[in-house]
């Protein structure tokens, strides 16, 4: 479904570091419409960010004020409103949205989940804390290690519905700088990745991370000396950024049950990474969690069972 113009009984927003998501929901609990826009967070200017906001779900709005339950970066620094983190131990499930204040929307009765925080190692997470929400309604005894692929990858702890511990990798973030801004962009101008390539280079990386960087260069010199395909370059800086990350997250998800939550070709990925590893995960899908666990938040706050 698209952003068709519906006035909704209720909008759910998922605001990530390059995407963002958001449904309109009726009164019945089904999804009317829903939205996807790509775009960095980084390039909304201070002050513009309700603009944006609005730029996304404004179809949606009618005469009076709609509840719009969000979470993710909106809530982050510089963004439209600054909701403080949670300290770890916690229970998403007991998180709660702050109303936002001086809104010049009037239409917009807007409320942002906290994120979650941790202060040695220090670490932080915005709009992760309701996907795993959305995951503990689906997998309420789950014990182990979740992996959520992303911009900016986080291998979290979990323990009796809480999230004991976390730790965030810019594994996604890195990969799209060095594809179009370093001296690979030229031979990574593809979205098909090669497979075997990927394979080797995370085993490869897994063996000895100390040599990602002349990996990386190794690409290109390939490229150039050799004529390797572009699928091929692209495997191998997929591989080695994964497999680099792998390494350095080995205490996390060696000997555990591990979840993946993401989209379906990243998370494919990390699936196919661990499975080189002997790690069979089970996957979720991200905005199916995101939104089980904004609507999980908002019958809460309207006193209705879901």
């Amino acid at each position: 479904m698209s952003a068709q113009s519906y006035f909704a009984d209720w909008i759910a927003v998922d605001w990530g570091n390059s995407c963002q998501r958001a449904w309109a929901i009726g009164e019945d609990g089904q999804i009317r419409a829903e939205v996807q826009r790509a775009s960095t967070s980084r390039d909304i200017l201070p002050g513009a960010w309700e603009a944006a906001l609005r730029g996304l779900i404004g179809d949606w709005l009618g005469i009076g004020q709609t509840p719009v339950l969000a979470c993710g970066m909106i809530g982050g620094r510089g963004a439209i409103f600054e909701v403080p983190y949670r300290s770890v131990p916690a229970n998403p499930a007991d998180l709660r949205p702050v109303p936002v204040t001086g809104l010049s929307d009037q239409r917009l009765a807007l409320s942002i989940m906290p994120g979650l925080c941790q202060c040695s190692p220090a670490d932080v997470m915005r709009g992760e804390e309701t996907q795993l929400l959305g995951f503990f309604s689906q997998q309420p005894d789950f014990d182990g290690v979740v992996c959520l692929p992303g911009t900016h990858t986080k291998w979290v702890q979990i323990s009796a519905a809480e999230v004991v511990s976390f730790q965030t990798a810019m594994t996604g973030e890195m990969f799209a700088l060095l594809a179009a801004q370093s001296c690979l962009s030229s031979w990574v101008t593809t979205d098909e990745i090669d497979l075997a390539a990927f394979d080797d280079s995370v085993a490869d990386l897994l063996a000895d991370p100390r040599r990602l960087s002349q990996r990386l260069f190794a690409i290109r010199a390939d490229a150039l000396l050799n004529g390797v395909a572009a699928p091929v370059g692209r495997g191998r800086l997929s591989g080695a950024l994964i497999g680099a990350e792998l390494a350095a997250t080995r205490s996390y998800w060696l000997g555990q049950a591990v979840a993946v939550i993401g989209g379906h070709a990243l998370s494919a990925l990390y699936l196919r990474a661990l499975a080189g590893q002997g790690m069979t995960a089970q996957y979720f899908a991200g905005d199916t969690l995101t939104l089980a666990g904004l609507a999980q938040i908002r019958a809460k706050l309207v006193g209705k069972a879901i």
